[in-house]
């Protein structure tokens, strides 16, 4: 039998480890042009891979060089 709390917990776990809500969705966005951009599906795994190194992508909040502001 699952243990929905259990899984909702170490659900929660990543997403903290990853920085949060934000850096989540910045990350889902990233994966979204990943896909949507021209190259073999090896090209674009790889470069999935590569994004998803870094939590929050290029930019994030938690790094301080960051170039891109949130759109409003």
């Amino acid at each position: 039998m699952v243990n929905f709390k259990r899984l909702a917990d170490k659900a929660k776990q990543q997403v903290e480890k990853r920085g949060g809500t934000e850096n989540l969705k910045r990350d889902a966005d990233e994966l979204k042009s990943v896909a949507k951009s021209k190259g073999s599906l090896k090209d674009k795994a790889k470069a999935a891979g590569e994004a998803l190194k870094d939590p929050g992508g290029p930019g994030s909040a938690d790094d301080p060089g960051r170039t891109d502001e949130p759109k409003r």
